[in-house]
């Protein structure tokens, strides 16, 4: 299964893409979509929805899971972030993609078993759950790779669960 994690935003959008084969987890490839503030929104909008497009395009993964909004203290930022997650959505499902949604607590519980971890132990996790070299980053890449995890391993525990392990 190749999974494809998204960690939305309107200036970066992280993404991750991972293969998941019996036991193993593999890094494919992972980075950054970035947008250049001065530009209008629309136009923003339709750069994140062309790259996410490409990217699933060229690696053609099996399912896009991508990280729920949660609480900001700022309105603003919550509006923008939750076009640039309604942009990705459609343009995934536009693809036939399965569409997985994980919060950022649940994200953090399946790669840390942590749910308050903070941003350097998501990543020193994800470093040692896909044998890289250094730290991933930045941290919207690293949070990219840690919601595709997350999908891997939530997928794992339905078919334990499915099988009889109550």
């Amino acid at each position: 299964m190749l999974v494809l994690g998204i960690d939305p935003g309107t200036a970066t959008t992280g993404f991750g893409l991972i293969e998941a084969v019996n036991s193993r987890i593999e890094l494919v490839r992972y980075g950054t979509v970035t947008t250049e503030a001065n530009a209008a929104m629309s136009d923003r909008l339709c750069q994140i929805c062309d790259q996410i497009n490409e990217i699933i395009t060229i690696y053609k993964p099996d399912v896009a899971a991508i990280e729920q909004i949660y609480y900001f203290k700022n309105a603003k930022t919550v509006i923008t972030v939750a076009q640039s997650r309604g942009v990705i959505m459609m343009t995934a499902a536009k693809a036939g993609l399965e569409i997985a949604e994980y919060t950022p607590l649940q994200v953090k519980q399946s790669v840390v078993g942590y749910g308050k971890a903070d941003k350097k132990q998501v990543q020193i996790m994800v470093q040692s759950i896909l044998h890289m070299d250094t730290l991933p980053k930045p941290d919207d890449a690293a949070d990219a790779l840690a919601i595709a995890i997350c999908h891997v391993h939530s997928c794992r525990m339905a078919k334990i669960y499915k099988g009889g392990l109550k």
